[in-house]
């Protein structure tokens, strides 16, 4: 199995989103981060053939999407940041009704609507209208509804936004357990998420990709970069007005700085193992405070 992106470009008037892309995917998870602006949504929504590339091509197993046309829709599954429900219908019907869309018999509908309910946590809450969900429940029925058709090809943007700590691990395990055989393809702000499910990472920038790795090897891109210091609890906020600074934590009159600058920011600062986290920080830090 086999995604393949050729050269992929994506420009809107003077905005190029997408820069002559260049990516192969195989089954396993692939993170993949960038700040707010940074094409990640653009370029999956061409993988999904939702929306048309300026130039460039896209192939599933040696063939283009274009040609595959519906036979490749029929292995999708996607997730888009903003997930559209009808407020009216239960979470059953509202995935039997989609479940329909996609051409699933009823029989065969119901059995996988009930399975996945079950692996999102929703069971319980099945005959519960939409409109009374919480935030992290519609999103784990968008979760849902992205694997109805047990897609080849996983596409989600965004997925953990709005779950609570709890749901994020159940969703965690629920692509781990899923992905053995699939492709599954994930946008996140969560560094967490996929730092500890991802097989590989995707760092997006201007429209590029400008490192992929498994996230051990993607980390060390920040190796030399991290700094923990001890600074007077009084003088911090001038450290954090002045550096960047990835966490701060209180300890009695002083507080404990985790900093990430090219060179040494200051006389005693230890240097630190990066995480992917660090590394996000330094690409995109001052991105995302323009935002």
């Amino acid at each position: 199995m086999e995604l393949r992106v050729d050269r992929l470009t994506k420009q809107y008037k003077q905005k190029l989103a997408v820069d002559r892309l260049d990516l192969e995917l195989k089954c396993g998870v692939y993170g993949l981060l960038g700040a707010n602006g940074a094409g990640k949504t653009t370029l999956m929504r061409m993988i999904c053939d939702i929306q048309d590339p300026t130039s460039g091509e896209i192939f599933y197993n040696g063939r283009n999407i274009r040609e595959l046309g519906e036979d490749y829709r029929d292995i999708l599954g996607y997730l888009p940041q903003n997930f559209g429900y009808y407020p009216e219908f239960t979470a059953y019907k509202f995935l039997m009704y989609i479940a329909s869309l996609k051409g699933m018999g009823k029989e065969q509908a119901a059995v996988r609507t009930q399975y996945l309910l079950d692996m999102v946590g929703l069971e319980d809450q099945k005959k519960r209208k939409i409109k009374t969900f919480s935030g992290g429940m519609k999103q784990r029925l968008g979760i849902a509804q992205a694997m109805l058709n047990d897609p080849e090809i996983l596409i989600l943007d965004e997925p953990t936004a709005g779950l609570d700590p709890k749901e994020r691990v159940r969703f965690r395990n629920l692509i781990s357990s899923f992905s053995k055989d699939k492709i599954v393809l994930l946008s996140t702000h969560i560094v967490s998420d996929v730092e500890y499910i991802a097989d590989e990472i995707l760092v997006m920038k201007d429209g590029r990709l400008i490192h992929r790795g498994a996230p051990e090897v993607v980390t060390q891109e920040a190796k030399g970069l991290v700094w923990e210091c001890k600074v007077d609890a009084k003088d911090a906020e001038r450290y954090v007005e002045t550096y960047n600074v990835g966490n701060l934590k209180n300890a009695g009159d002083q507080t404990i700085l985790r900093i990430i600058s090219d060179t040494r920011p200051m006389e005693g600062a230890l240097e630190a193992e990066p995480t992917l986290e660090d590394l996000y920080l330094y690409y995109f830090s001052e991105e995302e405070d323009r935002q």
